[in-house]
């Protein structure tokens, strides 16, 4: 067979199978400022299942688009962007250090979108006063948790949670627990929904960093 025959034979095949695809997954939206959920992403009882590969189910829950991981829970889907595969997420419990202390990256298709920087977490029962960073969410009124970027000395008053790679952009918004998340994700534009991927270990427990107060 001529070699351009070949090509041409192999480009309109590509082409009819892209648009078989597009045909039977088109995208999907959900709430308000709705946006565009196509693959890899997928909005369970709204699409079949080879609309997406796995680790990427969307779900609804009032009025909001949702995103489960097994190592911590579910997440608010704030945003999509496709061209720089950027998933923009809020912990609906308004604390993104939890989400640091026990999100579990290695079990999902994901990585933090920003460049990351180790923080230490620590437990005290007296307040350190201004100079550190408290951490509200995770505070009460008989104990204190800060963070600090690694490595620093934990006063005697205090023990160390954990330390924990942070994204180098929320380092400036460390005292604000609402501040919103970002991953991305490395995949081919379309593969094959039985393929293997790193969301094959989504079987395991999930582990959590409790504080002990």
């Amino acid at each position: 067979m001529d070699t351009s025959v070949f090509f041409i034979l192999l480009f309109s095949l590509v082409l009819s199978s892209t648009a078989a695809f597009e045909s039977s997954c088109p995208p999907a939206k959900f709430g308000h400022g709705a946006f565009d959920i196509r693959f890899p992403f997928r909005l369970k009882t709204h699409q079949p299942q080879n609309c997406g590969d796995r680790g990427f189910d969307l779900f609804c829950r009032n009025n909001s688009t949702m995103i489960h991981f097994p190592s911590y829970g579910d997440l608010v889907v704030k945003s999509i962007s496709y061209d720089t595969r950027k998933l923009n997420l809020l912990d609906p419990k308004n604390c993104v250090h939890e989400v640091f202390l026990n999100l579990n990256l290695s079990l999902t298709p994901f990585d933090y979108y920003h460049v990351l920087k180790n923080y230490t977490y620590f437990n005290c029962s007296a307040s350190l006063g201004p100079s550190v960073t408290q951490v509200p969410c995770l505070s009460g009124p008989q104990h204190h948790v800060y963070t600090v970027e690694s490595p620093v000395p934990v006063p005697d008053s205090c023990r160390t949670i954990k330390t924990v790679a942070i994204p180098f952009a929320y380092s400036s918004y460390l005292s604000d627990s609402s501040f919103g998340l970002g991953l991305t994700w490395d995949l081919p534009e379309r593969q094959d929904s039985g393929s293997q991927s790193k969301t094959g270990w989504f079987h395991l427990a999930p582990k959590e960093v409790h504080i002990m107060v």
